[in-house]
């Protein structure tokens, strides 16, 4: 917490306005608007799941279609597909990024169109922070006619030639989960510089209510909107927001000026144009037994690494679902490793963390 939250919050219990709605939430989208642009539209949700499942559903999404989602990420970026009775098409990465692949995306799109299934959408995935292929994803997207959800639930604060990363896709999506970069304990937006867009993504987070001085509905809703307590929260975290991506930076800069000397040890740099929040500083080893030893040396010392994401295509709940792949995200699975990467580390613990790496490697 940065220390301003609790002002908020106590403001929502003051003046007694605890449920979905209330001036924290319109003050949040304020600052997340303000954050991201001004031609930008937000709508404060539940969480960055229900975020991606109305903005499929937004994009006209349903029973029967394909969507196209990258492989190598974390698996709410893929369930709201099932949730709407979809199938999801995976694509592999690329190894600049990490993110999907142009030339796959491609591929898997002239596919599914040659077998009579034009993909309904695409979610794209700023994976760790790290900015995907904006220029190149949606020149495809456009080519074809496919509208892109952008999955930027782990990016914020990071940016393209600029450009704040959630403003690049039909729709993007925000994630304030408590491990996100910023938190309101659970939380997520759906953003779009189409108005109609985010109107229509409140209407259906408050249960789709008609016009109507009773309890009216033409429509299946949801109950996806922010409370106000929560957003309360997330106002005093978008003020600590520019600390945060610089403590999270300093974090990566720290572990490769000091592992710099093993030249086995692999960092994702950032291509020109590229910014980063570095949501999560990685590393990649020379192979699964080497990643192993040093996440098993980590625990000993109790602390907790993380293999990166397993790629969807190999999870039992998507086995059976098309996949574009040629071995860049089950590679990166194998010999990736997640290191601590939280914005309050201290000196002590990373010089503790880089300690016993350097004790495994040499």
């Amino acid at each position: 917490m940065g220390g301003t939250e609790q002002d908020f919050v106590k403001e929502a219990f003051d003046t007694n306005w605890i449920a979905p709605l209330g001036p924290n939430v319109n003050a949040f989208e304020k600052a997340i608007q303000e954050k991201l642009g001004e031609d930008i539209h937000v709508a404060a949700l539940s969480s960055g799941t229900a975020a991606i499942h109305l903005g499929l559903e937004l994009l006209g999404v349903g029973k029967g279609d394909e969507v196209i989602c990258q492989s190598f990420t974390f698996s709410a970026s893929a369930n709201p597909i099932s949730y709407l009775g979809a199938t999801p098409v995976f694509v592999d990465s690329e190894v600049e990024t990490w993110n999907m692949s142009p030339n796959l995306l491609r591929k898997a799109i002239e596919t599914r169109i040659d077998a009579g299934k034009k993909p309904k959408a695409i979610i794209a995935v700023h994976l760790y922070g790290m900015p995907y292929k904006v220029t190149e994803i949606r020149k495809i997207a456009d080519e074809f006619k496919i509208p892109v959800l952008e999955d930027s639930a782990e990016a914020l604060g990071s940016t393209f030639n600029n450009i704040a990363c959630g403003t690049f896709g039909d729709i993007g999506i925000l994630s304030f989960n408590g491990n996100k970069i910023i938190t309101t304990s659970g939380g997520g937006a759906l953003v779009s510089k189409n108005k109609n867009h985010t109107d229509r993504a409140i209407f259906l987070a408050t249960q789709a209510r008609d016009e109507a001085p009773h309890y009216q509905h033409s429509n299946i809703g949801y109950n996806y909107r922010m409370s106000n307590v929560l957003a309360g929260i997330g106002r005093g975290q978008m003020q600590v927001l520019k600390d945060r991506v610089s403590a999270r930076r300093a974090n990566f800069l720290y572990y490769r000026e000091h592992l710099e000397q093993f030249a086995e040890i692999e960092f994702l740099d950032e291509p020109v144009g590229y910014f980063s929040n570095r949501w999560l500083s990685c590393i990649l080893t020379p192979s699964f037994e080497t990643r192993e030893q040093l996440r098993l040396a980590l625990l000993e010392e109790n602390v907790e690494s993380r293999p990166l994401w397993k790629p969807l295509h190999l999870q039992p709940v998507f086995s059976d679902t098309p996949h574009f792949v040629d071995g860049t995200s089950e590679t990166l699975f194998d010999r990736g490793l997640c290191l601590p990467s939280g914005s309050n580390l201290t000196s002590e613990e990373l010089e503790r963390i880089v300690t016993t790496i350097k004790t495994v490697l040499s």
